[in-house]
């Protein structure tokens, strides 16, 4: 009887942690998720800034980056504003730009990267004479038909550039299902531009 009296708190205890800790890890899931959509919303209002003239209009005080373009595929229902930097801290929130490369409407190749786990999953599914859609802060969407899917080395192989036609070029790790991240595989799109434009400003879906 006696351990039956000790043993009760312990295990009242013990359900106690454990549901705290289940209860701590929803929440944390459930804050990912709310950030998630916060940077959408605040990215989308930067966006719509970046449209109206301002120069590098940051979707919150702290970040170093804002956006650049907007990228879509009608087919495949994708839609997202590319940041400039293709760094770790700007791919966590969008794709972003390769600050080397062209932007929308400078005339050249446009080199854009993600994740392959996130925001470029896409890019798997993507086909050849696909047609996707990039916008820049002129408000002009430009139209780009896929060329090729190629996977690269990054080891030995690099990206060609043109100055002489607009281009554009996605870039993500490969393969899209490895455990690890990181690795020397790139999964590279090329898509060419077509002739004809929409001038209809690029403001939010």
């Amino acid at each position: 009887m006696n351990r039956t009296r000790l043993r009760s708190p312990l295990l009242v205890g013990l359900m106690a942690s454990l549901l705290a800790i289940g209860l701590w890890q929803v929440g944390e899931g459930s804050w990912i998720y709310a950030k998630a959509g916060l940077a959408q919303l605040l990215l989308q209002r930067a966006w719509t800034r970046a449209l109206a003239g301002e120069s590098m209009p940051k979707p919150w005080p702290w970040a170093d980056t804002w956006p650049v373009a907007r990228l879509h595929s009608q087919r495949l229902s994708v839609e997202m504003i590319v940041l400039s930097g293709a760094y770790g801290r700007t791919l966590a929130f969008g794709p972003g730009h390769v600050s080397s490369s062209a932007l929308p409407g400078q005339g050249g190749t446009v080199i854009l990267t993600g994740h392959r786990d996130t925001h470029f999953r896409f890019l798997k599914d993507l086909r050849a004479h696909d047609q996707v859609d990039l916008a820049g802060t002129d408000g002009i969407v430009r139209k780009y038909r896929v060329t090729a899917l190629q996977i690269m080395d990054s080891r030995r192989d690099a990206i060609t550039t043109t100055h002489d036609q607009e281009e554009l070029v996605l870039v993500t790790c490969f393969p899209f299902d490895a455990i690890r991240p990181g690795g020397p595989l790139r999964y590279v799109v090329r898509a060419e531009q077509i002739a004809d434009r929409d001038s209809a400003v690029a403001g939010p879906s």
